[in-house]
């Protein structure tokens, strides 16, 4: 392995003349000293609080124990029918039972008769008017008509529209010129109550 070589100063890469001048000039003195604040933020109150709520949840959940539950027993109940409903049934099974075991062989063979009767005089009196009063609209003369001018009435909203206009106008103005400084700070309070014993028994049965 033969020995590395220094490069020339010809090879060496260019370095811009500014560049060159800003570097060599550049004074360490004149940099501005700045110190580093490390910061931890605290957790809040309620950050604490919903912390300790499900740590207290999850201990109440790993040191439950299932010896205290109650055994119970399910009860299965049959309700018996009544006896309407059993008077029901022997009639839709009587009914059944006759039409399966009808015998079409006893029907009497007929035959049909159609039957186009006239109309009667109310019949045609309806049909008359409806008639006349069909040829009178398509026969109506348009010259006998007179002009009419169409009058636009705009009647004035009566006291009780008026009333609502104006309080739905304060309600407006009352939300828009509504202060929150006037309000009061509170607390929301958030519960995490233990499971009962009905949700324990759902889960494992689940």
């Amino acid at each position: 392995m033969s020995a590395p070589v220094s490069p020339q100063l010809k090879d060496l890469p260019k370095v811009n003349l500014d560049l060159k001048s800003e570097l060599e000039g550049f004074k360490t003195v004149n940099m501005k000293k700045a110190e580093t604040h490390e910061k931890n933020v605290l957790p809040t109150a309620e950050d604490v609080k919903q912390e300790r709520q499900h740590s207290e949840l999850i201990q109440g959940v790993e040191s439950f124990k299932p010896e205290r539950l109650k055994r119970t027993n399910t009860q299965e109940k049959i309700v018996l029918p009544n006896a309407q409903d059993v008077a029901t049934e022997k009639t839709q099974k009587a009914l059944l039972q006759g039409v399966e075991a009808f015998d079409t062989g006893k029907l009497k063979h007929t035959e049909t008769q159609e039957k186009n009767p006239l109309p009667d005089k109310d019949v045609v009196k309806q049909e008359k008017v409806h008639q006349n009063l069909l040829e009178g609209v398509e026969h109506f003369d348009k010259t006998t008509m007179k002009p009419t001018q169409t009058q636009e009435k705009n009647p004035l909203p009566d006291p009780e529209a008026i009333e609502q206009e104006r309080g739905k106008q304060n309600l407006i103005a009352g939300i828009e010129n509504f202060d929150p400084r006037k309000l009061k700070h509170t607390e929301t309070q958030e519960k995490n109550p233990l499971p009962t014993k009905e949700a324990i028994d759902e889960e494992k049965k689940a």
